[in-house]
């Protein structure tokens, strides 16, 4: 009888616990405040535990400060992109997910779709007429205009996407559009309804809004592309719909664009999309129990998600209007196990919304980056990547990285520059008029590689490979662009945004604006400097731990997590700072000193995977050349490359792969710090 009266014990004290909590849900309108109050009213009579508390916002933004500011709210219901925003900005979490259907479960997927014959690609949109479901829709304009911004196929400028908008495509319909400064543009194939009133509404005045109306402004040869949900050409084609405009349209004369340029049918959606939407989510403070929220919802849900019920937790009709508290096509609410808001919105919706939210996050924290071709912004004087041949270059110094490897490589990788006899240093000479490559020793230099070079305020110490060469580094290299030396430089994606806007006060930087600037991609096209991401040489990756292709990686991952709980904080107690190299005399033993934490690399446990296949095809343009009758690569300096069978195993811990800088008493002092820790397997 012991057991079962330890139990019941448990679980009284439990429903004590709980009976003392609360929680406090946040609302944004007076329906959906009464709404909450039902449903508080709803699960206390049915015995449901913790309380629920009705607090009102004034809108969605209102009720995130509410929850992670003010803390006098809990948990509200958002959408993917106030997600992001609630995620990336205020550290909240989200912990229960809505489940709208079983063939797609917590998701569904915003597509693009063109009538078949069409000679429309994705690539291809620029001065096409577009239909969309609205303004600031989901499906119909956060995602489509995000991804255009973040694949580099649009350009914005300061930010303005509507005026980006406006300009990209050849006329749209986008309801709710008309209250801004674009209409004429953005609203220019809306048709209001059969009186010609609500025109571009954002309401069914406007007979081209929302999903169905997109789809016949489409349909009716208004535009050439619709961006609507996966589910929606074949809910009104085919008899599925009762509309006159619909009914002998067939599902089989439309497709869909492709990411990759390609089309397909409407029924393959799952494949041939523009990203996956997540569902709406349950948002908490990271110090939440989001178990507890799911139970006590679920056991709400389980009472009153039937029809017959006196309280209906997915339905709003009682209170005249939709989607309160929960969106009204839920039929289940499951629990999120990774609480994350990157990891619930996928990778596609993350890169639609940096895009749209023009939110390039240049100060990311991490050690990898982009290598970019940055030029002015000059209509009269425009060229391409493949256009490079007898322009002035601006490079960080020899055998840097993004100044040096990878540009040149690139360019050996895509056949424009020709090394003879592995002279690498003269193909390069010949192939620009004149650069800036600061180098440590000149010896046999080829002079054209200095000619831009200015040396220091009293013209000493030209071409030198430091900072007594005012066009050295990342930040010289844009100088010697800022300051009409170059056509061109080769620098990190950061560099534009650190030496402009008033983030370099030098007289020399003061009055740069980013905006002046542009980046060449590979494809031949140009984007902004924000849109790297999609237009860059090359990702260099961080810095790696390297072990043996038989070495068990979890047991080496295992023991580094262990010693960076212990050790990783340089504020630790424990005595042994695994990320400092203070203390010998030193910089970056073991690991890098900016080292904040290690990770693992996932799947990416091949040295190509890894690198990426742009820094790798970098670096194989170099390699691959051969000295005349020698049979062996020429100019391997700077390489990483081990012998193909090492890959990454564990996680960015910032160290070049071979390991070549083992301190040997820091060394000793991790392995005495750990002390008796042993990891097992």
């Amino acid at each position: 009888m012991r057991g079962p009266s330890v139990a019941l014990w448990l679980f009284l004290a439990l429903r004590t616990a709980l009976s003392r909590m609360e929680v406090r849900w946040c609302t944004t309108s007076d329906p959906e405040q009464q709404k909450c109050r039902d449903m508080s009213r709803a699960f206390q009579e049915a015995g449901i535990q913790p309380p629920i508390l009705c607090v009102q916002g004034t809108s969605t933004d209102h009720c995130v400060r509410l929850i992670e500011q003010a803390r006098e709210a809990d948990a509200i219901t958002l959408d993917g992109g106030a997600i992001y925003e609630a995620g990336k900005e205020h550290g909240l979490k989200p912990v229960v997910g809505e489940v709208y259907d079983q063939e797609v479960g917590t998701s569904y997927y915003a597509v693009a779709v063109v009538k078949r014959g069409s000679p429309v690609t994705i690539n291809s949109l620029k001065g096409v007429k577009s239909c969309h479901t609205g303004i600031n829709r989901t499906v119909g304009w956060n995602v489509p205009v995000g991804y255009l911004v973040e694949s580099g196929r649009l350009s914005v400028m300061g930010c303005d996407v509507l005026k980006a908008v406006s300009d990209y495509f050849g006329g749209s319909c986008v309801p709710g559009a008309g209250e801004t400064g674009y209409s004429e543009s953005l609203c220019r194939l809306c048709r209001g309804d059969a009186a010609g009133e609500g025109v571009c509404d954002k309401s069914p005045l406007e007979r081209y809004y929302d999903y169905s109306g997109a789809f016949r402004c489409l349909a009716e040869g208004a535009g050439a592309v619709a961006f609507v949900k996966h589910s929606t050409v074949l809910e009104n084609t085919d008899g599925k719909t009762l509309p006159s405009w619909g009914q002998a349209l067939l599902s089989q004369d439309f497709e869909l664009l492709c990411r990759d340029g390609s089309r397909a049918d409407v029924t393959e959606w799952r494949r041939c999309h523009l990203a996956r939407v997540p569902a709406h989510a349950v948002v908490v403070r990271a110090d939440t129990d989001g178990g507890l929220m799911f139970r006590l919802l679920n056991e709400g849900q389980r009472l009153f998600s039937h029809e017959s019920g006196s309280f209906q937790m997915f339905s709003s009709e009682a209170y005249g209007q939709k989607n309160l508290l929960f969106k009204d096509s839920t039929s289940e609410l499951v629990p999120i196990a990774t609480q994350t808001y990157e990891a619930w919105l996928g990778r596609e919706y993350l890169h639609a919304m940096k895009g749209l939210l023009c939110d390039p996050n240049p100060e990311d924290n991490s050690n990898a980056y982009f290598v970019v071709a940055v030029v002015k912004r000059n209509s009269s004087y425009a060229f391409t990547l493949d256009e490079l041949r007898g322009k002035r270059s601006c490079h960080s110094g020899f055998r840097s990285p993004a100044g040096w490897d990878v540009p040149v490589g690139a360019l050996v990788q895509r056949g424009f520059i020709r090394p003879k006899d592995c002279d690498v240093l003269t193909a390069v000479s010949e192939f620009f008029s004149a650069s800036c490559v600061p180098v440590n020793n000149a010896k046999n230099y080829p002079s054209s590689l200095c000619a831009l070079c200015v040396g220091d305020e009293q013209g000493r110490n030209k071409c030198v490979g430091n900072s007594q060469e005012r066009f050295y580094g990342y930040s010289g290299a844009f100088r010697c662009l800022a300051e009409n030396a170059g056509d061109v430089a080769f620098v990190k994606h950061t560099t534009v945004f650190e030496n402009t806007n008033g983030h370099n006060s030098e007289p020399w930087a003061a009055e740069l604006r980013s905006e002046d600037y542009e980046l060449l991609c590979p494809n031949g096209a140009r984007a902004e400097v924000s849109q790297f991401a999609a237009c860059n040489l090359a990702q260099m990756p961080s810095h790696a731990v390297m072990v043996r292709p038989d070495t068990n990686i979890f047991t080496v991952y295992g023991l580094l997590d262990k010693a960076q709980d212990l050790f990783g904080d340089d504020y630790n107690k424990n005595g042994f700072k695994m990320f400092d190299s203070s203390n010998y005399h030193g910089q970056d033993l073991l690991f890098k000193d900016a080292t904040i934490r290690a990770v693992p690399v996932g799947e990416k446990t091949t040295y190509r995977a890894w690198l990426g296949p742009d820094y790798v095809a970098a670096l194989e343009g170099m390699l691959s050349q051969q000295c005349s009758g020698a049979g062996r690569p020429c100019w391997r300096a700077g390489s990483p490359l081990q012998r193909e069978s090492r890959g990454p195993a564990t996680s960015p811990l910032p160290r070049p792969a071979s390991l070549p800088a083992l301190h040997p008493q820091s060394s000793s002092e991790l392995r005495d710090a750990l002390g008796g820790y042993r990891p097992s397997g």
